[in-house]
């Protein structure tokens, strides 16, 4: 087989890394000439992918690209325990078929991004399943206690008194144990699953394997731009969103965020990332419309992608909204605020101003794609946060803000 320059490879598969450990290693089995063996693994813990998920996945497929072996872990069994990482209490744990009916999602999804067809896609139940009480008292043995304390987020629990379950520290022996099974050569993760990489690292030495190369990804921030991108914080676009309001979710992300979801969730060269990047050369609406195209397009097609565009650019060239709006964060009480506080806490002014502004027609939730416009009448309507999801608050005739529910 004939391979790309060590440096090309290099150059596409290390995009937007943070730790690679080692890049001399990685050097050395790019230099032998061979596929290499490319571990990702992927706990099917809720029903979709979004699209801070793709950032590993892009460079499983850069690696496919140049000619190396992607696996795919499905963590059947893994996902049963619960990843601790970067978590501050023991997770919940999933019941088998809730598992089995995430998996199955996630490889749909996955195509998106991936060559499914050149794809090996395994689980870890296939060994774990088999594993009697023994075999997994011999894993427990290859660490110890202190060396799990290593780990910040397990050090932060102990320092604080929060409880960590003994099953938490089996996880990353077992996300180990699988670069082992799978003899990876590189594994690829989040910089908050380096702990896990390490260990996989160790236990393939110990195995009188060559240690696997470790690097790990940013993990992306969300549609807020404060909190990493995660469905259960309200603030991530599935890969699977209609066109139309990925276009337009994508369209409402700060300016601040467009350097980096241009390196680690599109493929656009980094020479034109830089040149869209600069509001000296490129107006940041320029640069935004060209991301969303980008990203909507790599999900849904190109046009898709064009429709699109056309449809959100409508909106905003018959006046409906200005092209800038500032954001505001709504906070729910028993899942809920009423239409007057709804005013009040965004607008301003006192709670009878709020009030009568409502009761006068005043204020409007604006749905920003379509343009579709409803009046608030009743100052003590309850709304959700259903009601509040990507929708803009008009109040009067010039104020309009973002709704971050």
């Amino acid at each position: 087989m004939h391979f790309a320059p060590i440096d090309d490879q290099l150059t596409d598969v290390l995009r937007g890394a943070v730790d690679v450990i080692h890049e001399a290693e990685l050097r050395e089995r790019l230099r032998a000439g061979r596929p290499l063996r490319v571990k990702l693994g992927i706990d099917p813990s809720s029903p979709d992918i979004h699209l801070g998920f793709t950032v590993p996945l892009r460079r499983l497929a850069a690696f496919q690209k140049h000619g190396h072996t992607a696996v795919l872990i499905i963590g059947d069994y893994t996902a049963m325990v619960g990843d601790p990482s970067g978590r501050n209490k023991t997770r919940p744990q999933l019941a088998r078929e809730q598992v089995e009916a995430n998996a199955r999602t996630y490889l749909e999804q996955v195509n998106k991004v991936l060559d499914v067809s050149k794809l090996e896609i395994v689980r870890n139940g296939d060994w774990f399943g088999k594993m009697s009480f023994l075999d997994i008292l011999k894993l427990c043995s290859r660490s110890t206690v202190s060396q799990m304390l290593e780990r910040e987020d397990f050090h932060k629990r102990f320092n604080t008194e929060q409880p960590i379950s003994l099953h938490e520290f089996l996880y990353p022996l077992m996300q180990g144990w699988d670069s082992v099974m799978v003899r990876a050569d590189v594994e690829l993760g989040g910089t908050d699953q380096l702990f896990n990489l390490l260990v996989g690292r160790r236990l393939q030495e110990q195995e009188g394997m060559a240690p696997q190369v470790c690097i790990t990804g940013p993990i992306i921030a969300g549609l807020d731009g404060e909190q990493k991108m995660s469905k259960s914080l309200g603030n991530a676009i599935g890969v699977t969103l209609e066109p139309n309001d990925m276009f337009g979710k994508v369209m409402s992300i700060p300016d601040r965020l467009m350097p980096s979801w241009f390196m680690l969730l599109t493929r656009e060269p980094e020479e034109k990332v830089a040149v869209l990047c600069d509001p000296e050369a490129t107006h940041p609406r320029q640069a935004k419309l060209a991301l969303a195209h980008l990203i909507t397009q790599e999900m849904h097609g190109p046009a898709a992608a064009d429709a699109a565009q056309q449809a959100f650019e409508a909106t905003f060239s018959r006046g409906l909204l200005p092209d800038d709006m500032p954001d505001a964060s709504v906070e729910l009480t028993d899942g809920a605020i009423a239409a007057w506080a709804l005013v009040k806490l965004v607008h301003g002014g006192s709670g009878g101003d709020a009030r009568r502004l409502v009761q006068q027609g005043g204020a409007k939730l604006i749905q920003p794609l379509t343009g579709d416009e409803f009046t608030l009448k009743d100052a003590n309507a309850a709304l959700t946060a259903e009601d509040l999801k990507d929708r803009v608050l008009k109040v009067g005739k010039r104020h309009f803000y973002r709704l971050r529910p």
